[in-house]
């Protein structure tokens, strides 16, 4: 029988880091603080809302942009946070998870030969994205160890066939954020250059010491050339329901929502229905910073009497670590021999760069129950 050959349109690509160390936790039964997600469940009112949405029948698809209610109810929360006017019916999509938004904008407006700006450490679907698409991703390195950007590399970098710049605050995975004078750099940048924009904000309320949340949404001139991608998981602790939605102008929008309806045409009903609701109570979002940053500050406070240096962490749910002070292994090594001798998952930051930087840095997920941060604090104490 003969093997019909494909053409890989990402032949260097294999599992993601984060299958391949979360697998290894469970090999080891391992502590997991490598992948992204809270080992405590999401609110039992949501789920009471999606599960009510069910009995009263809302279970066929929903309007291919998204359930009407639920575009309303984001509108109304972009307005009290950001003081902007979204419309929901022609600038706001619903989408399944964050990630699906993100690829969906790449699809959308990047094709063969279209150069697009990423920032190292990426989040690892950004390139992949591209790639599938045809685009030529321009990498460039965020300035360790603050992980901050450099707007004059960074307009060095632009040629005429670059087509769109990719923006992640807060950051995963150094757990940085933009100020003000990045969204004024980059609002000049794409204007001088007519450059789209995708600005992956899923961890908007995630912002620490009394810090604001920069979003494009802020900055009307910008918002005009952007895509700005949410995710509902990581706000309510939901992951696994995979919802999320993306904000764009109109124009952009209607060309958004013509790959969107043949990608997956619309997205899970009930679940909408129940988010809907429980966006009629801010409290649950505007809490969200203080309940974070206690548990960041906690898993700090644990770790203080160990080896690992701590880096700078001003959002996200992540807290980066250095360990020069333990080991010269490569960060894969290390993270790989924490998990089997320690009992310790987390994931090494060398695996956001394309060509494997390493900075000798590895990524902890604090998005854990206050035991399983002691539990894991007095494990890594002892390396």
């Amino acid at each position: 029988m003969t093997t019909y050959h494909i053409n890989s349109k990402l032949p260097n690509t294999g599992t993601t880091i984060f299958s391949v160390m979360s697998a290894l936790a469970a090999e080891h039964k391992a502590i997991n603080l490598s992948q992204g997600f809270p080992d405590f469940d999401c609110s039992l009112e949501l789920k009471d809302m999606v599960n009510a949405a069910m009995q009263r029948g809302n279970n066929q698809y929903a309007p291919m942009p998204g359930l009407m209610a639920l575009r309303e109810a984001i509108a109304a929360k972009v307005q009290r946070l950001y003081q902007q006017n979204i419309h929901p019916d022609t600038e706001i999509t619903i989408t399944p998870g964050g990630t699906y938004a993100i690829f969906t904008a790449i699809a959308t407006c990047i094709g063969a030969g279209d150069e697009v700006i990423v920032f190292e450490p990426a989040y690892d679907s950004y390139i992949p994205n591209i790639l599938v698409n045809g685009g030529v991703p321009v990498r460039i390195p965020l300035e360790f160890p603050e992980y901050s950007i450099n707007w004059e590399v960074v307009k060095s970098k632009v040629t005429a066939r670059t087509k769109m710049i990719i923006v992640n605050t807060p950051h995963n995975p150094t757990g940085s954020i933009l100020k003000a004078a990045d969204l004024q750099q980059l609002e000049a940048l794409a204007e001088a250059h007519n450059l789209l924009v995708i600005s992956d904000e899923v961890y908007e309320h995630l912002v620490y010491d009394g810090a604001q949340h920069e979003s494009v949404l802020r900055y009307p001139g910008l918002l005009q050339r952007s895509f700005v991608t949410f995710s509902f998981g990581k706000v309510f602790h939901n992951t696994g329901w995979k919802m999320g939605y993306c904000i764009a102008p109109a124009h952009l929008m209607t060309e958004y929502r013509k790959v969107h309806q043949y990608l997956c045409f619309s997205v899970n009903t009930p679940m909408q229905h129940g988010l809907a609701d429980f966006l009629q109570y801010p409290e649950h979002y505007l809490t969200l910073p203080d309940f974070y940053q206690k548990k960041r500050d906690y898993f700090l406070q644990l770790m203080k009497d160990s080896r690992f240096t701590p880096l700078r962490g001003e959002g996200s749910y992540f807290q980066l670590m250095q360990y020069h002070r333990i080991s010269d292994e490569g960060d894969m090594d290390f993270a790989v021999r924490m998990t089997k001798e320690f009992g310790v998952a987390v994931i090494p930051v060398s695996a956001f760069y394309q060509d494997g930087k390493d900075d000798k840095v590895v990524r902890f997920c604090f998005a854990k129950r206050s035991a399983t941060l002691e539990q894991a604090a007095e494990r890594l104490r002892r390396i």
